[in-house]
């Protein structure tokens, strides 16, 4: 038995030696898939990007680093993609096992009671003066299989990819729910703006139409001043319930990101005391595959593709299988443990090569080989998806900017003009109509106005996830 077992461990020594022949070449990243800078921004070599600030650090209002920090812990996505990770984590452990043998301990029993007029009864009849004979074995078999063709190291690079790529899937979930609780942030306090305005001109619309009932009353305007100006003051009625509908929905979004049932939201701040920030560095874009998720999960892909093939082509080629078995074995229980006359010892090494279901193996080949070309396509469009948005948001920061300068000086005018109006109106000196537009333009102008400040700070979250911000 010693013997056996001696040469049954040199044997395997002999051909691990000969183990993991490559049958596969790897496909690598297409090198042309990234233009030399983004669109928008100054020709630059500095890999610097905004997306290396930590969230905590980007976002430096009290209320969004609460709201986010509670949509990282409790948001229900990013707790069944952690359960993702742990679930490739258990494949990625049991792929590691693929180069150990397997090893069982086996105990058996038999009974076997031929007929007397057959050979074997017979001849047990005669020899051991029984007519049924007792089998009974113990012991330990081994069965372990050669990576002759880098099969198993393939299975391993499979499900490390898979891992990698489970993080990378958690990454990018993680990035658009911080980019989502900041935007919906900045949506509440716009809305909560715009209610402001909502209200101041509708207390404006019910001091001009004060003014033109007592107009009317002098008999210096008609009717119809009167029923332009409540239509006038509606406007502004009717935005203020619109306003608190979608203040209202706004929170309960946020609650849904924050893992929380419906509820109102802390606001400390008002909109117009957020600060835009200012020199926001978008880097070159080959620095997404290290920073965006996405794009990252899309390279791995590629690898897990590069691994299938590896698998499926070494399935065509010869397998080399060893099994081998030992313990204790007797026909009489009484003998069982007769040592070392009922030691037994089995090996078997053997070759296998697909012959009719050949066929099959080589369509999944061919099916593997289409599939990495899919990920080198699949790797091309999410870095094409990633350029235009970083390319999207430099320019609405850009732009942004500029309508936001000619729409203050809008506003300042129309505050003046309304200014002049009521002045003018009371005097005599202006039509009623000419108040009534005046006032009309102001709160136009005054929501547009917190609309493109929330549109500037959306763009610049934006671009901090575009650039693959927000998971660190």
């Amino acid at each position: 038995m010693k013997n056996y077992i001696t040469k049954t461990v040199v044997v395997l020594l002999l051909i691990t030696t000969f183990i993991s022949c490559k049958v596969s070449k790897d496909i690598e990243v297409p090198k042309d898939a990234f233009p030399d800078n983004f669109r928008g921004a100054s020709a630059s070599s500095d890999t610097t990007t905004t997306a290396n600030m930590e969230w905590k650090t980007f976002f430096t209002e009290k209320d969004i680093v609460k709201l986010i920090d509670n949509a990282i812990t409790k948001n229900n996505d990013l707790q069944i993609a952690t359960k993702n990770i742990e679930i490739a984590q258990y494949q990625l452990t049991q792929a590691k096992w693929g180069n150990i043998p397997e090893v069982n301990a086996f105990v058996n029993g038999s009974i076997n009671n031929p007929s007397k007029n057959s050979f074997n009864g017979h001849n047990l009849n005669q020899s051991l003066n029984k007519s049924h004979i007792e089998d009974y074995s113990a012991g330990i078999g081994l069965s372990w299989e050669a990576d002759i063709w880098g099969k198993i190291r393939s299975q391993k690079k499979e499900a490390y990819a898979g891992y990698l790529q489970s993080e990378e899937v958690k990454k990018a979930l993680q990035t658009t729910i911080v980019s989502n609780v900041s935007k919906g942030y900045y949506n509440l306090l716009m809305l909560d703006s715009q209610l402001e305005i909502a209200k101041k001109n509708l207390k404006l619309n019910d001091s001009t139409t004060f003014i033109i009932k007592l107009k009317y009353d002098a008999g210096q305007v008609t009717s119809l001043a009167i029923q332009q100006s409540e239509a006038q003051k509606l406007i502004a009625a009717q935005l203020i319930p619109l306003l608190e509908q979608n203040i209202a929905i706004q929170e309960n979004a946020l609650s849904v990101l924050t893992g929380s049932f419906p509820s109102s939201k802390e606001r400390t701040i008002t909109l117009n005391s957020i600060e835009l920030k200012q020199n926001l560095a978008a880097g070159i874009p080959s620095s997404l595959v290290r920073q965006r998720p996405d794009v990252k999960s899309a390279e791995l892909a590629l690898v897990k593709a590069n691994a299938t093939v590896g698998i499926t082509k070494a399935n065509l080629y010869p397998s080399l299988k060893i099994t081998a078995s030992g313990g204790l074995n007797s026909f009489e229980t009484s003998n069982w443990f007769n040592i070392p006359a009922s030691l037994f010892g089995t090996a078997l090494g053997g070759l296998t090569q697909p012959l009719l279901n050949s066929k099959r193996i080589r369509t999944q080949y061919n099916i593997a080989k289409a599939e990495r070309e899919k990920a080198v396509l699949n790797f091309r469009q999410s870095v094409l998806i990633a350029v235009s948005e970083v390319s999207d948001a430099l320019v609405k920061i850009e732009k942004l900017e500029k309508q936001q300068y000619f729409l203050k000086e809008r506003v300042k005018t129309l505050q003046q003009a309304v200014t002049n109006s009521n002045m003018l109106f009371k005097n005599g000196m202006a039509d009623y109509l000419e108040v009534i537009t005046a006032q009309a333009n102001i709160l136009q102008s005054e929501l547009e106005l917190a609309n493109i400040k929330r549109e500037q700070l959306t763009a610049n979250t934006e671009l901090y996830r575009a650039l693959g911000g927000g998971w660190k």
